[in-house]
């Protein structure tokens, strides 16, 4: 009988086990990658000597690399969670806490950067210097540190204190029990015990992205004036709903309240693209409404970022030790701005008000208001907050323990009951989760339980509502179509020489709703229209060159084929519900001959369709942005056997045609030829690269600014990708 076995859990996930040496490794942990155990048994309920708990792995083997394809691969936060605290393994007197630590596997930088991680979801600021740096008063900063003293029954431990770790070199190194793991190449491993042997890949495929537990299906929503979409009622270990989370539509702009695992995915399910998020208003960091931050990276352009100012640092700190990279870069990939607490913000005429919520990190329950015919409107987002009876045991009035005073306990109770329109409040229970019983006097006109992965019960039920994924409610409805709005100002940005009326004579075009997955145009087929896309995702597909690249809002399809009278050389294909415009070709071409535009649109579509071909480019950038990285290219040629060595101020270094080898101080890296770049290093350090090529072939290349590119998240994520995995390579 086999005494090793390994199951495919998900995609970037594997389970290996090997029973008689009491070994349970989870190989990979994106996000939710505990939901999937528990999806497919290999986390169950059990019960031994009286006690209630779970099953399930006692090591972790990590990727060597903390991104792929835009996204985490390393978050440990929740199954070390379901190890110390649903197993027993850290509960006094449970019969799983025999002294055995859980295990992190792998490379010395990802264990070191794991353990931040989680030091920081555990805890947050870990300091009343760092809170007061974060923005507390230094009344609050003693507040606050000593509620979180509380939650962390009176000391703050390091994550290595309630782990093991064993790092990964080029030999095999022994787990436990005579199970041992070797790195045979970046992210493969050899898991032997006595003489059985197997291999682990954490590698994803090009095109591969890690999935969700669950399906949604496709959902159509309408744009109101002011709306809430409910985008998720469930929890981190709810295997069939997305964690807590809401879509705020406001006067034609699209924001989140949290970001959670899988968010693109849940985004989909709405008909909504990344690229059409102008924000989010973030509660705290826990994984559950946070691991969803990389989907919002993958935008051509900064997103806002709300949140009170000790939340944005605490999250800041989460994200820069999840990435082993300076705080200050936050401001690379999101545009912050801090919310005064207790006070209400404006935001584009959407009012914001954080209200200080007692959780184990820096977390704030946002209220939003809106002015409509009858008066403001009101929403409030209570996530996450602690039940009255848990907080009220907290209650201390001595100042240097550990705990709260009774009158901030007053405060909180009186915010819970502060009257909205509508209401989503955690109902999450245990120590640091509210109960639904605390809003049994709740005035607001609409009270929705969230944050559970349980069944409501009866009592419950007589408190409040729920909101299944995809509902809405309507707080101020919208008399005006906004998606010829849409169409106007991506014209108008894409097109800035046209006058308005020439614009308008465009915009007055018909606008079509494209089912999720129907083809909108097939390669070959000849562009009699245009189409601008206005709302949602739409898949490019060619793959007689390997092109497979998502198309986000204010793009145009069709563009170049039309002007020329040629078939379009791709396929199209709607991945959520679509809005576009059909602008008639030969409106389009008679606008552009009036206004002289043929030979700046051949020249920056010859650029944009070298960059559309790209892995680099070609995903989630608008023509806009095209263009502007195009405009800026400047090309280069280099014969056979000939050098080139990137200065500082030359930027990135991307392949047009020709192939090249790739080295570092005199050691081949990879062979590297159209489409692939380097001098990453120089992007993303601000240093002098330390990469040079010399051709195989006769070479052309492009340099790119690294000005341009410092705006545009998207392509900063994926050089930070590339710079990991070859610097990786390096160490190798």
């Amino acid at each position: 009988m086999a005494q090793l076995r390994k199951v495919k859990v998900s995609t970037g996930i594997e389970w290996v086990e090997a029973p008689a040496a009491g070994v349970y490794i989870l190989c990979g942990c994106p996000p939710d990658s505990v939901k999937h155990l528990m999806k497919l048994g290999l986390i169950v309920p059990t019960e031994r000597d009286g006690w209630n708990f779970e099953t399930g792995p006692n090591a972790i083997l990590l990727s060597d690399v903390i991104l792929q394809n835009g996204s985490f691969t390393n978050m440990a936060e929740f199954p070390v969670l379901q190890m110390l605290y649903r197993q027993g393994t850290l509960i006094p007197n449970h019969p799983n806490n025999d002294g055995t630590k859980p295990i992190l596997i792998g490379a010395q930088d990802q264990i070191d950067a794991q353990m931040d991680y989680i030091h920081r979801g555990n805890y947050g600021l870990v300091s009343e210097e760092e809170l007061m740096a974060g923005g507390a008063s230094a009344e609050d900063a003693k507040t606050m540190m000593r509620m979180k003293l509380r939650f962390a029954f009176g000391a703050i431990h390091h994550p290595s204190a309630l782990l093991d770790s064993r790092v990964l070199h080029d030999d095999p190194v022994e787990i436990k029990n005579g199970v041992f793991v070797k790195r045979i190449a970046l992210n493969k491993f050899e898991v032997s015990y006595g003489d059985e042997t197997l291999h682990v890949d954490l590698n994803l495929g090009p095109q591969d992205h890690y999935v969700a537990s669950y399906p949604l299906g496709y959902h159509q929503v309408a744009r109101d004036n002011f709306s809430v979409i409910h985008s998720g009622d469930g929890d981190g270990w709810d295997v069939n709903r997305p964690t807590m989370s809401s879509v705020i539509l406001f006067q034609g702009k699209t924001y989140l309240v949290d970001a959670g695992p899988n968010v693109r995915f849940t985004l989909q399910a709405l008909g909504i693209g990344i690229s059409e998020i102008d924000g989010i208003f973030h509660t705290h960091s826990h994984d559950d409404h946070f691991a969803g931050l990389p989907a919002f990276i993958r935008s051509d352009r900064k997103i806002n970022y709300y949140a009170a100012p000790y939340v944005r640092a605490s999250v800041a700190k989460k994200l820069a030790a999840l990435l082993s990279i300076e705080e200050s870069r936050f401001e690379d990939f999101f545009t912050p701005h801090d919310l005064t607490v207790d006070e209400w913000n404006d935001v584009e005429g959407l009012e914001v008000r954080p209200r200080l919520s007692p959780h184990p990190v820096e977390t704030a329950v946002l209220q939003f208001r809106a002015l409509g015919p009858d008066g403001y409107k009101t929403y409030g987002h209570y996530a996450d907050i602690v039940a009255l009876d848990v907080l009220k045991g907290m209650i201390s009035e001595d100042e240097q323990a550990p705990g709260v005073t009774q009158e901030f306990y007053d405060t909180v109770q009186e915010h819970y009951l502060e009257e909205m329109d509508v209401k989503k409040i955690d109902i999450g229970g245990g120590l640091i989760h509210g109960a639904a019983q605390d809003f049994k006097k709740d005035r607001s006109k609409k009270i929705i339980l969230s944050h559970t992965s349980l069944p409501l019960t009866a009592d419950q039920r007589e408190i409040g509502s729920g909101a299944p994924f995809g509902t809405t409610d309507v707080l101020i409805p919208s008399h005006q179509e906004s998606t010829r709005r849409y169409a106007f100002e991506y014209l108008q940005t894409y097109l800035p020489n046209v006058p308005t009326h020439a614009l308008r004579t465009l915009i007055n075009s018909g606008v079509e709703t494209f089912n999720p997955e129907t083809i909108l145009i097939k390669e070959g087929e000849k562009a009699e229209d245009i189409f601008l896309l206005l709302t949602g995702s739409v898949e490019m597909i060619k793959t007689s060159s390997n092109l497979h690249a998502l198309v986000s809002a204010g793009s145009l399809i069709g563009e170049v084929a039309a002007l020329h009278h040629l078939p379009v050389m791709e396929t199209y294909r709607a991945m959520t519900f679509v809005k576009a415009m059909r602008i008639p070709a030969k409106l389009y071409r008679q606008v552009v001959d009036k206004f002289k535009l043929f030979e700046d649109i051949l020249w920056l579509w010859e650029g944009r369709e070298f960059l559309q071909s790209t892995q680099l480019f070609g995903d989630s950038l608008t023509h806009s942005t095209q263009n502007r990285i195009a405009d800026k290219m400047v090309c280069h040629h280099i014969d056979v056997h000939e050098e080139f060595v990137p200065k500082k101020k030359d930027g990135l270094v991307i392949i047009k045609k020709g192939q090249a080898k790739l080295y570092c101080k005199d050691k081949l890296v990879e062979v590297i030829g159209r489409g692939s770049f380097f001098a990453e290093d120089c992007v993303v350090t601000g240093k002098k690269s330390g990469y040079y090529i010399e051709a195989d072939t006769p070479l052309e290349f492009c340099l790119i600014p690294s000005s341009i590119l410092k705006d545009i998240p998207i392509v900063q994520w994926k050089l930070i990708e590339t710079y990991e995995r070859r610097r990786h390579l390096l160490m190798a």
